[in-house]
């Protein structure tokens, strides 16, 4: 079966940061190459998904297969979507079957692995992938390689131009399970890690870093240790509301309620779009 595909109606530039940013599908989001886009991306692709056993005995937890198709397959068309080039997968715990499955799919997006040969943290792969990517000095998205979402990407950077961060970070929410993250009036992050959870949003694990950013990323270890307290303490980390699918896949039972949530969202568009052909032909 293929990825679902989404429609894009794009989310535009709000003048209040914090407010959310619905978005009914990506295709054709991010494209034109204006000063809006950001044309490079990195997925980190290395953990081991222990959570995820049986699942991740043979297989990387990207390569976990979500109606039939890889996680990373539903990333990197939701990336071409949005205009996305080039992809570097940062890959690591059965990096051979990552690297194979690149080897055999057509681009867009266009893509390459960085093999790390000995875990050097989420921080650490970021800087290593990061270091491959084409376009030095331009912007970059970096995204976790559990998650599945649809957002349009033009949206959030255009929301990082207006705001003049270093760095954007995705909130999913509210109501859904995750990293809370606490914010400012003005979008400006104020807390990774609240000592009391606030309600509200969660840590989308998609970012849009500066190519700055990418010097102050540990050579081994967590960026969530080190540099994004950084970037909060420099007020230079923004968040970007989201009001759109997004799920963390950690376990088998995150797939299945994944897959049952797409089965709904295809009936419901099925129907909506018979409904349409029903009132057009009366």
């Amino acid at each position: 079966m293929p990825p679902v595909r989404f429609r894009c109606g794009g989310a535009g530039i709000y003048q209040n940061m914090i407010q959310s940013h619905p978005s009914p599908g990506v295709h054709g989001c991010g494209r034109g190459g204006g000063p809006l886009s950001a044309r490079q991306a990195v997925i980190l692709a290395g953990g081991a998904g222990t959570r995820l056993l049986p699942l991740t005995r043979e297989r990387p937890k990207a390569m976990v297969e979500v109606n039939g198709v890889p996680i990373l397959r539903h990333q990197l068309d939701w990336l071409a979507a949005c205009g996305v080039e080039r992809v570097v997968v940062s890959a690591g715990h059965l990096a051979e079957v990552i690297v194979a499955y690149l080897d055999s799919r057509p681009p867009p997006p266009r893509t390459a692995a960085v093999v790390e040969e000995r875990p050097l943290g989420r921080g650490g792969g970021l800087r290593r992938a990061a270091r491959a990517l084409p376009y030095p000095g331009e912007p970059w998205f970096a995204v976790y390689g559990d998650i599945w979402t649809r957002f349009c990407l033009g949206g959030m950077r255009a929301h990082h131009v207006r705001a003049g961060a270093a760095a954007t970070v995705a909130l999913a929410g509210p109501g859904l399970p995750g990293r809370a993250v606490a914010h400012d009036e003005l979008g400006r992050v104020t807390d990774l890690a609240p000592a009391t959870p606030v309600p509200g949003r969660v840590n989308a694990g998609v970012y849009l870093f500066a190519w700055r950013v990418t010097a102050l990323l540990p050579e081994e270890g967590d960026h969530a240790d080190t540099t994004l307290p950084r970037l909060v303490g420099a007020r230079q980390l923004t968040g970007y509301p989201i009001d759109a699918p997004w799920r963390a896949v950690n376990t088998p039972a995150d797939v299945m309620s994944l897959e049952r949530d797409l089965a709904i969202r295809r009936t419901a568009r099925r129907t909506s779009r018979q409904a349409t052909h029903t009132t057009r032909t009366e």
